[in-house]
């Protein structure tokens, strides 16, 4: 019964902080805790729908549709060698937000998020082509470097977000590992280049 348990909330880590929630998640941080949050209200609504369409939306129902035309089954796509067609649709998605973003000429961090989102899924696409990277540890060590660039540029202590970020982020490894969905190396390799990647992309894009 405890075993049960264990599973279950891993399963839910997995599923409340998946990698395609990330831009959203930091899109709301953004309009929550930085100058941002002045923005209208209504402006915000209509960003973060263009945002969640284009991250989660748009590609999951096109992942979708290509299962069913093909007749998978949704544990047959997290086999390494299937995963280059999900990746391909998440990029492209994320690449149509990014060229709609740039042309409405968006504020630079709302550009640099959507940047580093799209940078990360490229270099987890090449990965992908020798070893089976854990997307989540990339987006959950994505998290935890752009809130360290921010913390740079917006000059503000980040010790509790921190803290916060490193157990959400060693909770998420733990349940990809609990339902051995990755091996360990596959974890740590994930959160370490999506920290490389968040902290520069924020930093320098």
């Amino acid at each position: 019964m405890k075993n049960t348990y264990i599973i279950y909330t891993a399963k839910l880590f997995s599923m409340l902080f998946a990698p395609f929630y990330l831009p959203v998640l930091a899109f709301l941080i953004l309009f929550t805790f930085s100058y941002m949050k002045l923005l209208p209200l209504n402006y915000k609504l209509f960003i973060l729908a263009i945002v969640y369409l284009f991250t989660v939306v748009f590609p999951l129902l096109s992942i979708y549709a290509f299962r069913r035309l093909n007749g998978l089954h949704r544990r047959q796509l997290s086999r390494r060698e299937m995963r280059t067609i999900p990746y391909i649709i998440f990029i492209l998605c994320y690449g149509c937000c990014l060229f709609l973003l740039t042309e409405m000429h968006m504020p630079h961090m709302m550009i640099s998020i959507l940047a580093g989102a799209f940078i990360l899924q490229i270099i987890c696409a090449l990965i992908n082509n020798w070893i089976r990277i854990s997307t989540h540890s990339a987006a959950a060590g994505a998290m935890i470097g752009a809130l360290l660039a921010f913390s740079i540029i917006f000059v503000f202590n980040p010790t509790w977000w921190l803290c916060l970020s490193l157990l959400i982020a060693g909770c998420v490894g733990t349940s990809r590992l609990i339902l051995r969905q990755h091996a360990l190396y596959e974890v740590n390799l994930g959160l370490f280049i999506g920290l490389v990647c968040g902290f520069l992309c924020i930093l320098y894009i």
